[in-house]
C-alpha cells in the first residue's frame, strides 16, 4: 500500500475565497494574499523588529483594554497577550513577511501581526493554528481596532525606539570627536574660508566643533521623540471612534504607557491626528540634518587627509583596506566614503516622505508604508554609520603636526593677524609679498620695520599656543565628566 502523504499546508478562508497556508505558518489568508501582491522590495517588515515590537504592545494593550472595558473574555486575553510577550521578547519574527512596500496604507501589516499573534494564541490556548473559532484574527486580537490608529501608532513607537538608538550612536561619535580635540590640542594648523587659508587655529578646535555641532542634534532628536508620543489608538477608520466603547482612547493610552514607559498622550481631534502626517516630515527632516553634519564632517575629514603627497595631508586616516586593484600601497578615506553614501540616501529618503505625506487625501494618508521605510532606513543607517565613523575611522586619526605648522608658517593668511597693529593695507601688501616670494609674513615684518620681534612673537604661532595650552585645562577637565554632567553644566 502506498503511505499516505502528510498534509503539509491548512486551508483558510477570507472574503474573496480560500487559499492554502503552510500549516508550519503563523500568519494566515490575508498575510499570504499580500505576499503575492506586494512583491517589490525583497525586504519584510521583520528587518526592522522595533516595528513587530510596537505592534505586539499595541495588540496587548488593547487585549487589556478590551478585557477591562467588558469586551474580551480573560482566557482570550491571556493569550493575546502572551503571544504578544513572545514577538516583544523577539520570536516569530520570521513569520512577518509581506513586503515594507505595500498597498492599503499599512492594512497588510496589521493583518499580518493580527494573524500570528492569533495562531500563537491558539497555541497557548491548546488550539491549533487556523482554528479561529477559538480566536480569531480580526474579532479579537483586532477588536476596537483600525489598521488607522494601528499602523501609524506602530510606526511611531518604532520610529521612538530607533531614534533613542540613533541618539545613543550620535552622543558616542561625538564623544571620540571630543577626545581627538584634546589630542590635537597642541596642533597649530591653518584655518581655511572658501578652501583659503584664512587664519590660525587649533586643529583640536575642528574636532571639537564637531562634537558639538553632533550634540544639537541630538537636542533635536529628543524633541522628535515627544512629538512621536502623540497617538491616534481609538480612532479606528476615520478619527470618529466608531466600533469602540467609551472609555477605550484613555485605557489605551494609560496602558501602552505604563507597558513602554513612555508617556503618551492622546491627539486632542482624532480625525486631525488620522490624516496627518506632519510628524514623520519633522522627524525625517531631522534625520536629513544629521545627515548633511556627518556628510560635511566627512568631507572634511577626506580633504585633510588627502594626498599623501600632492594634497593636503595635514591628517592621516587609519588605513582600513588597500584602495586599488591597480596602483599598489594606495589606501582610500574608506570609511567617510561609506558615511557620505548613507547621507546621500537619507537626503533621497527625506524627499519620499515629503512627497508621500503631501500625497494624502482626504481623512487617510495611504502611503505611510514608504513614510515608514524611509524613517526606518535613515535611522537605522545613521545609527550604524556613526558607530563606524567613529571606531573605524575618527579613533585612528593621526596628525602630521609639522606639516601642518610649516603650512601656517608659510601662509600669507597670518598677515590676517597685523590688522589691528600695522593697518588693512600694510597687512595686505604683507600677504601678497608672502605669496610671490614665499618668505614667511614674520619675517617680512621684521625687515620693514614695522613690528619688533618681542611683539612679533607675541603674536604669531607661538602666542596662540600658549593660549590653547591654557584653555586645554578647562577642556580636559571637561572631557572627564561624563554626557549627563556636561548637560547640567
Amino acid at each position: 500500500m502506498t503511505p499516505v502523504a502528510k498534509k503539509k499546508y491548512r486551508v483558510e478562508t477570507d472574503s474573496i475565497g480560500t487559499k492554502k497556508i503552510p500549516l508550519s505558518a503563523y500568519y494566515g489568508i490575508q498575510t499570504a494574499r499580500a505576499v503575492d501582491n506586494f512583491p517589490i522590495t525583497g525586504v519584510s517588515i521583520a528587518h526592522y523588529p522595533q516595528l513587530l515590537r510596537s505592534l505586539a504592545y499595541i495588540k496587548r494593550a488593547a487585549a487589556k483594554a478590551n478585557h477591562s472595558l467588558g469586551l474580551l473574555n480573560s482566557r482570550k486575553k491571556r493569550a493575546i497577550a502572551g503571544a504578544c510577550a513572545e514577538i516583544i521578547a523577539g520570536s516569530f519574527h520570521s513569520d512577518f513577511v509581506v513586503d515594507v512596500i505595500q498597498g492599503g496604507a499599512g492594512t497588510s501589516t496589521n493583518m499580518n501581526a493580527n494573524e500570528v499573534i492569533a495562531n500563537r494564541g491558539l497555541e497557548l490556548l491548546g488550539k491549533k493554528r487556523g482554528e479561529y473559532d477559538s480566536l480569531h484574527p480580526l474579532n479579537d486580537v483586532n477588536l476596537s481596532q483600525s489598521t488607522n490608529d494601528v499602523y501609524p501608532t506602530a510606526v511611531k513607537l518604532a520610529a521612538y525606539f530607533l531614534l533613542e538608538e540613533l541618539a545613543e550612536s550620535v552622543e558616542y561619535s561625538a564623544e571620540v570627536f571630543d577626545e581627538k580635540s584634546i589630542e590635537f590640542s597642541d596642533v597649530l594648523t591653518m584655518g581655511r574660508t572658501q578652501l583659503q587659508d584664512a587664519v590660525p587655529m587649533m586643529l583640536g578646535q575642528s574636532f571639537s566643533a564637531y562634537a558639538v555641532t553632533l550634540r544639537e542634534d541630538i537636542q533635536r532628536i529628543g524633541e522628535a521623540m515627544k512629538l512621536l508620543a502623540e497617538m491616534n489608538l481609538g480612532a479606528t477608520a476615520i478619527g470618529t471612534g466608531i466600533n469602540t466603547p467609551p472609555g477605550y482612547a484613555e485605557e489605551m493610552r494609560k496602558i501602552l504607557s505604563a507597558d513602554t514607559g513612555i508617556q503618551f498622550i492622546t491627539a486632542p481631534d482624532l480625525v486631525e491626528a488620522t490624516q496627518d502626517t506632519g510628524v514623520f516630515v519633522f522627524v525625517s527632516s531631522i534625520l536629513k540634518r544629521l545627515a548633511l553634519k556627518l556628510s560635511k564632517i566627512s568631507d572634511d575629514l577626506r580633504l585633510l587627509s588627502s594626498g599623501p603627497i600632492a594634497g593636503f595631508g595635514e591628517i592621516m586616516l587609519p588605513p582600513m583596506q588597500a584602495g586599488s586593484s591597480i596602483m599598489p600601497g594606495k589606501v582610500n578615506p574608506v570609511i567617510p566614503e561609506a558615511m557620505n553614501q548613507i547621507s546621500f540616501r537619507v537626503i533621497g529618503n527625506d524627499l519620499t516622505v515629503t512627497l508621500a505625506a503631501a500625497s494624502g487625501q482626504l481623512q487617510l494618508n495611504a502611503f505611510e508604508p514608504i513614510i515608514a521605510l524611509s524613517i526606518f532606513e535613515s535611522a537605522r543607517m545613521l545609527k550604524d554609520g556613526c558607530r563606524i565613523l567613529a571606531d573605524r575611522c575618527v579613533r585612528g586619526i593621526t596628525a602630521d603636526a609639522e606639516r601642518c605648522r610649516a603650512n601656517v608658517e608659510r601662509s600669507p593668511g597670518l598677515a590676517t593677524l597685523l590688522n589691528p597693529f600695522i593697518g588693512y593695507e600694510r597687512a595686505a601688501s604683507i600677504a601678497k609679498e608672502c605669496l610671490k616670494t614665499g618668505r614667511p609674513v614674520y619675517d617680512l615684518v621684521l625687515e620693514k620695520g614695522w613690528m619688533d620681534k618681542k611683539s612679533l612673537d607675541n603674536l604669531m604661532p607661538m602666542h596662540t599656543t600658549v593660549t590653547s595650552r591654557r584653555r586645554n585645562g578647562s577642556r580636559k577637565e571637561n572631557s572627564r565628566l561624563t554626557s549627563k554632567e556636561r548637560s547640567r553644566r
